[in-house]
């Protein structure tokens, strides 16, 4: 794992609410700008998404939408509860810059990194 990513937490139920969640799968790619984040969360759309950066510490929420068909259930293989994870990101991430994009199911956050800590080239006069 990258420097990104410190330390990983999970959490099965929510304090507060008695609501399952499951853990999101994510690929983290580091750039030269910062890093990457994918998490694919399938069946929620940018409605049904919740992301919050308190101190270093990010969480990503996901609640899927479902629709329920008339009928009695047969066979049911898919899990109908949310998506939660929570990351605390490297104290070299730019936290007022990182953006957020939600494209068919699959969350994509860009964590830049501080300019303080970029390589940069220096010209001599």
């Amino acid at each position: 794992m990258s420097a990104t990513m410190q330390r990983e937490t999970r959490k099965e139920v929510e304090p507060n609410r008695q609501q399952e969640f499951v853990t999101p799968e994510v690929n983290i790619f580091e750039t030269p700008e910062g890093y990457v984040l994918e998490a694919e969360m399938p069946g929620v759309n940018k409605s049904g998404l919740e992301i919050t950066l308190e101190g270093n510490e990010i969480t990503i929420t996901g609640r899927r939408t479902t629709e329920h068909l008339p009928g009695e259930v047969i066979m049911s293989e898919s899990h109908h509860a949310g998506f939660r994870r929570v990351f605390e990101l490297d104290p070299m991430i730019d936290t007022a810059k990182v953006t957020a994009r939600m494209e068919q199911g699959v969350l994509t956050l860009t964590l830049p990194k501080s300019e303080r800590v970029k390589p940069r080239r220096i010209s001599v006069d």
